[in-house]
């Protein structure tokens, strides 16, 4: 097990390293005349960064051991029921209740004082979940086409928009479409993932490792129709409420942050663990020495879930929001390329980013590394956080990308393997995890209130919108990686069938 932690620590490491670098780096350099952080800011950002990677290892190795192996077992468990109602039933339910729970929605809900109630905005993303989830379990079930279930729903999606439109609410697009990339955070994407993994391999059929993605990507598209229909009731449009997004009142409120996130996360694991044990002693019947181990890796997975939280409410939130603030206010275009270069590196630090590339290293047998996944997601990513930027300083609607960008990735789903699609899918959920939440969004929060000139109404609607973009560039890069695997596979083969063919017939040995 201390090799295992040690090892974890030393990817984490690695990970959060980049970001930290150059965001202390960017603290010594004048900007106006003036230092962007104070030396207090810098502390409290070193110190939480060093926590960050703890957190992380911690985390990545609970996952490891409890989460991905508990999801797995009740996805089994469920299937040899042969109960489909059963199976859809608890699969609702579940997918309400971590939903309702996970640390992503609550921060999100939190920064957004909107004519809706708080509550009402994190059942309705729940409902939204546990529906698609069921969607999700019953594609496995009846083998159905991933592709053709994401084309139909993202239509019915952009034709939302337009009766937002027509009604005069596009101002809830951004808050909706932001809905769907956090719901998918560090708590549900190893569960569902492993809940998938598990009810595919019971099923069987040869598409078996297809059928086991393409979860996350169902129940990224639920939370954003639900909140569209919900906006829909609702009367008036969204208002902002800027947070205290000082160092010192982070620091000042420390154990309240602390007590929260521990009560979150304690939460959201504790409805896992009832229908875990549910099953274990009606269908599962696990050894002690198997349940011990999922007892000691749920420990890791709620300490490395709780230290990472923290870390970024103290640290990297204060410090992303002045950070953003400030440079726009020193220069647009050197903010825009900072905004890339933050998002090349941030993804490396997302927690369920290494469960999904494991995951997916496991299940296509090495054909799609590691290393090509880290770099497919950075690309994305820093892409997205760019483009973001740019929309700030222009104001113009987030539809404006994302429109084109669904199009064009859905347009992709029919030249590229079903495999690299339905992954494609999964990993735009994962990539807008907590760090992008409670990092990228304040930088942008900061920037646009400077754009501004500290004009606060325009936040909601240019602003908001980041995590959507983060959840959607993944979709076109990685299957551009699907595209380039076959592509390569064809050249390959038809350079080996010109080598055969054009090879001397004298050395060819005829048997009788």
């Amino acid at each position: 097990m201390g090799k295992a932690l040690f090892t974890k620590l030393k990817e984490s490491l690695i990970s959060v390293l980049p970001v930290t670098v150059i965001v202390l780096a960017l603290s010594f350099i004048p900007l106006g005349g003036s230092q962007p952080l104070t030396w207090q800011e810098q502390l409290t950002f070193g110190v939480s960064a060093v926590f960050l990677i703890i957190g992380i290892g911690l985390f990545n190795l609970g996952a490891d051991i409890a989460m991905s192996p508990m999801g797995e077992q009740i996805g089994v468990g469920l299937t040899k029921s042969k109960k489909v109602g059963v199976l859809v039933s608890v699969c609702f339910v579940m997918g309400v209740l971590i939903t309702v729970a996970e640390p992503d929605l609550s921060v999100l809900a939190e920064q957004v004082n909107a004519v809706m109630n708080g509550m009402v905005l994190i059942v309705t993303v729940g409902v939204g979940v546990g529906l698609f989830l069921v969607l999700s379990i019953l594609k496995i079930v009846f083998r159905k086409n991933l592709s053709a279930m994401l084309m139909f729903f993202y239509m019915a999606l952009f034709a939302l928009c337009a009766v937002l439109a027509e009604n005069g609410k596009l101002d809830f697009l951004p808050l909706s479409f932001d809905s769907g990339g956090v719901t998918t955070g560090p708590i549900t994407v190893p569960f569902i993932m492993a809940l998938g993994v598990g009810i595919s391999a019971t099923i069987g059929g040869r598409n078996s490792t297809e059928n086991s993605f393409g979860l996350i990507a169902l129940c990224s598209i639920g939370p954003i129709l639900a909140v569209m229909i919900l906006a829909l009731t609702a009367d008036g449009v969204p208002k902002y409420t800027l947070p205290d997004y000082s160092v010192a009142g982070a620091l000042e409120n420390i154990w309240k942050t602390l007590l929260e996130h521990f009560l979150d996360v304690l939460k959201a694991l504790a409805l896992i663990v009832v229908f875990f044990l549910v099953l274990q002693f009606t269908v599962l019947k696990l050894p002690k020495k198997k349940l011990l181990q999922i007892g000691v890796g749920l420990s890791y997975t709620l300490v490395g879930l709780v230290v990472f939280l923290v870390a970024v409410t103290v640290g990297f939130m204060p410090v992303g929001f002045k950070l953003g603030q400030q440079i726009a206010a020193f220069n647009r275009p050197f903010l825009v390329i900072l905004g890339f270069v933050l998002g090349l590196v941030v993804v490396l630090a997302e927690p369920a980013v290494h469960v999904l590339n494991k995951q997916v290293y496991e299940a296509t047998g090495g054909g799609v590394k590691k290393l090509e996944m880290f770099i497919a997601l950075s690309v994305a990513v820093g892409i997205s956080i760019g483009l973001s930027l740019i929309r700030i300083i222009y104001r113009f609607s987030v539809l404006y990308y994302l429109i084109p960008g669904y199009l064009i990735s859905l347009g992709l789903s029919f030249f590229v393997p079903k495999l690299y699609t339905a992954i494609a899918f999964d990993s735009g959920g994962v990539a807008s995890g907590p760090l992008t939440s409670s990092f990228i969004l304040p930088f942008a929060i900061g920037a646009c209130a400077a754009l501004n000139g500290g004009d606060r109404s325009r936040i909601m609607t240019d602003a908001f919108g980041i995590v959507a973009m983060v959840a959607m560039t993944p979709l076109i890069t990685i299957q551009i990686l699907g595209f380039k695997a076959i592509t390569s596979a064809k050249v390959r083969h038809k350079i080996t069938m010109k080598r055969i063919l054009s090879a001397d017939d004298e050395q060819i040995i005829y048997f009788k």
